[in-house]
């Protein structure tokens, strides 16, 4: 396409939010032009499929649940006063938490003020507080943050070792709704015992965010934690960056929750038109599903050229991924849908995976993301009336060009700067782009049987290691498939348990044989 073809489609479809510095340019997609005519039944029918869910239907059919978190940034759309209040009971909440914190009216049992947080979660329950920590930090009028998102120990330790000697200065938060879930609790359960280790009373450093009525709520009553904080029923955890899971540790961190929650209500109410050319979230939506065929068939790639946006592929990962995997779609048929996605940074992968990108397979699409502000401080030229930004700048330009010249699509966004206001509506662009592409699709975008399985399997499999410890004796020692047979269990599965525990139990033991079938296991107490 000639250059004058491409301004000409550039000028038709460059979307631009005047009033948010929002831009979006789906013009280097070669959809055909009839292709919004067509997609209008589907089209129709995602804005019905939006509108009922802000109004408070039961949008997760599999859980029964309304799916309420536009309702979290303008509390005045809740289908009910109840619902209202919670939101905004909250928020009054955290702030003066935070107030209280900062102020030193709450201090450590030792009279010193908290200088870190520790959260402890998995998930929505982590990935949302560590991309906006890792997008508007640098300010310090808040609280350092660390995170243990794993059950991983070695995790756990180098976090501990991070805080050093300010264990006694570090405000826990633990996020999890049910209170159940395994990784969360886990965490919870080591940091007890590190700061029990310490001479600390952990009770004067905990604040709970879960469900009311859970067993982390109850256990943190029970105990005596410094504060609970709601997470409602009607919010998912991928979609739980504004709720308290997310708002507790902006507060703490310093950074400006209002803004947050204005920039997702600003790009809420752009995004709530039905003029299809007037609205990003449908026109991303739509490119989604062009690039795919409806199916997923190519991978979504998220290069934002901003060091502040490196986490946001992963945020996306689970916003996405999580929302859209799905074996069955809303009428019981497998269909087997999702994209998935990934990505880290311009410029640095244009010296990584975008070779692939422009040579190899073609099996993707891009977005840029484009930050216009380069830096808060005054800028230095690195060359003649050139500027390190000015670099970047040509980077993502550059990169985006050279695709389009090899036969690859992309899109590209731009926001101001990646300040509170903006991170929240880029945020809200992508909640409401997630749920559009699944009405497309058909499919229930709220729901994680997938999780859930996979949980279930860890449960099995840790009930299994149980049994294998309690077949173990001293003296000789028995194969996995002796041991297997004496508790009905599937030989590799005892093999691999086995396995672990030699490797960390110093009471078992292995005796080497001749193939790892023949490896001997056993137990000196």
């Amino acid at each position: 396409m000639s250059s004058s073809s491409l301004w000409q489609r550039f000028q038709q479809y460059f979307l631009f939010y005047r009033d948010l510095g929002f831009s979006l340019d789906i013009s280097r997609m070669k959809f055909p032009d009839d292709f919004f005519e067509k997609m209008q039944p589907k089209i129709a029918k995602a804005f019905e499929a939006m509108r009922e869910l802000e109004a408070g239907v039961i949008a997760n059919p599999t859980e029964n649940r309304m799916v309420g978190h536009y309702w979290l940034r303008n509390p005045g759309l809740a289908p009910s006063q109840e619902i209202r209040t919670e939101i905004e009971e909250s928020i009054r909440r955290i702030k003066r938490f935070a107030e209280d914190i900062h102020g030193g009216n709450i201090t450590t049992e030792n009279g010193k003020p908290f200088k870190h947080v520790l959260l402890i979660g998995i998930g929505g329950s982590a990935l949302g507080p560590q991309f906006v920590s890792d997008a508007l930090g640098s300010r310090h009028d808040g609280m350092d943050i660390f995170f243990f998102d794993n059950t991983d120990p070695d995790g756990f330790d180098r976090m501990f070792e991070k805080i050093g000697d300010e264990l006694a200065q570090t405000l826990v938060v633990v996020v999890s709704k049910s209170g159940g879930t395994k990784e969360t609790r886990n965490g919870m359960l080591e940091a007890e015992a590190k700061f029990k280790a310490n001479g600390l009373q952990f009770k004067r450093h905990a604040v709970a965010v879960t469900g009311v009525g859970s067993d982390l709520d109850k256990y943190a009553q029970k105990n005596g934690w410094l504060a609970r904080f709601p997470m409602h029923d009607w919010i998912g955890g991928r979609t739980s960056v504004m709720s308290a899971v997310g708002l507790v540790p902006m507060a703490l961190q310093g950074f400006d929750v209002d803004d947050f929650l204005a920039g997702a209500s600003a790009m809420d109410e752009r995004t709530r038109t039905q003029d299809v050319a007037e609205n990003a979230a449908m026109l991303l939506a739509l490119m989604w599903y062009y690039a795919g065929n409806g199916k997923g068939d190519k991978d979504m790639v998220i290069l934002p050229y901003k060091d502040r946006l490196a986490l946001f592929a992963k945020y996306l990962q689970q916003l996405v991924m999580e929302s859209l995997g799905k074996e069955k779609d809303l009428d019981g048929k497998i269909v087997h849908q999702g994209i998935a996605v990934y990505g880290n940074k311009g410029s640095t992968d244009q010296h990584a995976y975008v070779q692939q990108l422009r040579d190899g397979v073609l099996n993707f699409f891009v977005t840029f993301i484009e930050v216009n502000k380069d830096r808060r401080s005054p800028a230095i030229e690195i060359e003649d009336a050139v500027t390190s930004g000015d670099y970047l700048h040509g980077f993502l330009r550059g990169t985006r060009s050279a695709l389009y010249q090899s036969g690859r699509e992309s899109i590209t966004m731009s926001i101001p700067e990646a300040d509170a206001f903006h991170i929240g509506a880029l945020i809200a662009l992508y909640e409401r782009a997630v749920g559009f592409y699944g009405s497309l699709v058909n499919i229930n975008a709220y729901d994680q049987p997938g999780v859930e399985a996979g949980k279930k399997a860890a449960t099995k499999l840790l009930e299994l290691q149980r049994a294998v410890r309690a077949k173990l004796t001293s003296g000789s020692g028995k194969t996995a498939e002796e041991v297997a047979r004496s508790i009905d269990g599937d030989p590799e599965d005892v093999f691999h348990v086995l396995q672990h525990l030699a490797s960390n139990d110093p009471h078992i033991h292995v005796l080497q044989g001749d193939e790892p079938a023949d490896d001997q296991f056993s137990y000196t107490g």
